[in-house]
């Protein structure tokens, strides 16, 4: 492994997740060398990377043609090209997963956006992927909804992976932990092992600021004194409550209830940190060197990755100035920002954005698959 700024991250005790990967990454060894030389130890099978191979590219086009005319659907044919991509990128991350005892090593594989507020529906098509992947290194990842709080329950009670992501409030993380902690409880329960079983809840942070921005915008307009508390809250609302979870999390893990399941194998819940688009254009490592701390993960996607292997600094300063994090937050409140309102528009939107790239990509995968029965050529990669 080579020593750069991303590998470095692991001597502070956080992991690094890819977040997407492509099959032309996968076939070209680019996975394998970030795994190999940068310490990358997770990747998602992105919906919306996916979506961009079969629109803009032929990378997936000989297997739709085959599929088709194999009497294949729309949908059998997408589970078809993710279920390859995670196999592949499971098998690449096995040995992390083997040597990490199944702490790491997880490649993740969304359920579809449409089933967000369907409990119910999240456990069936969760049973279903989880056993066409046949990988232990799987998580299933669903958005922080309510109703994802029971499917959460159920499905880690049944000792499946599950990846909670997005998630923007403290009251919902303490409900999926809450969940976490019962699922595990009714393995133990069971007689069941718990070593195998874990969850990561992901926290989205640019989403968090850009919706505070308007709002923040507003109250500088309004007095002096708003210009000032408003250049002081800009861009750290994201970080401050990544901070504020981070404390939850730790309290939830010193609670007996939790001890008393790792005394039976059972595993943290950890908190992801994920980093999305680039803000103006470049790519900014402010939230991932903020948040830089044992037992949790940053999930990078391919240019914050690559960025931070050219300039970041890795050092340990999530676990401070949680007070102040707090603080912040309050002032939020006083100023009339209603957290859970914030929240609650900032998960709809992103399952929102979530379907707006699958339903897409359910369109392309039609498009090609009925050229193909029109008289595309067969064969398969």
């Amino acid at each position: 492994m080579r020593d750069t700024p991303v590998s470095r991250l692991l001597q502070c005790g956080q992991s690094v997740w890819l977040d997407g990967v492509s099959r032309r990454a996968l076939l070209s060894g680019e996975l394998a060398a970030l795994i190999q030389e940068d310490g990358v130890s997770g990747v998602g099978c992105s919906i919306a990377v996916l979506e961009h191979a079969v629109a803009a590219g032929s990378d997936y086009d000989a297997d739709i043609a085959y599929l088709a005319k194999r009497g294949l659907s729309s949908l059998p044919i997408c589970d078809a090209l993710l279920i390859d991509d995670v196999r592949a990128a499971a098998d690449l991350l096995g040995p992390v997963y083997q040597q990490s005892g199944g702490s790491d090593g997880f490649v993740t594989l969304e359920l579809s956006p449409h089933l967000a507020h369907d409990a119910s529906a999240m456990v069936r098509e969760a049973r279903r992927l989880r056993d066409l992947a046949d990988r232990p290194n799987l998580f299933v990842k669903m958005p922080g909804t309510l109703e994802a709080v029971a499917a959460l329950r159920c499905l880690v009670s049944e000792g499946v992976n599950v990846r909670v992501d997005p998630l923007f409030s403290v009251p919902r993380y303490r409900a999926v932990a809450e969940a976490y902690l019962d699922g595990l409880s009714r393995r133990a329960a069971r007689g069941l092992p718990l070593e195998r079983v874990a969850s990561v809840v992901g926290l989205p942070l640019g989403g968090i600021d850009r919706v505070l921005e308007p709002l923040l915008s507003r109250l500088a307009l309004a007095s002096d004194s708003g210009r000032v508390l408003a250049g002081a809250l800009r861009g750290e609302g994201g970080i401050a409550l990544a901070k504020v979870l981070r404390g939850v999390n730790r309290e939830m893990h010193r609670d007996s209830r939790f001890i008393a399941l790792a005394a039976r194998g059972g595993r943290p819940q950890r908190l992801a940190w994920v980093t999305g688009a680039p803000l103006a254009g470049s790519f900014d490592l402010r939230y991932p060197e903020a948040l830089v701390g044992p037992d949790t993960v940053q999930v990078m996607s391919p240019g914050v990755l690559a960025a931070y292997r050219e300039r970041g600094r890795p050092v340990s300063r999530l676990d401070l100035g949680a007070q102040d994090a707090q603080v912040l937050l309050e002032q939020l409140c006083a100023l009339g920002i209603d957290p859970d309102r914030l929240a609650q528009e900032l998960e709809d939107e992103g399952v929102q954005r979530l379907a707006r790239p699958y339903d897409s990509l359910m369109r392309n995968i039609e498009l090609k698959r009925s050229a193909a029965l029109r008289g595309g050529r067969e064969g398969r990669g």
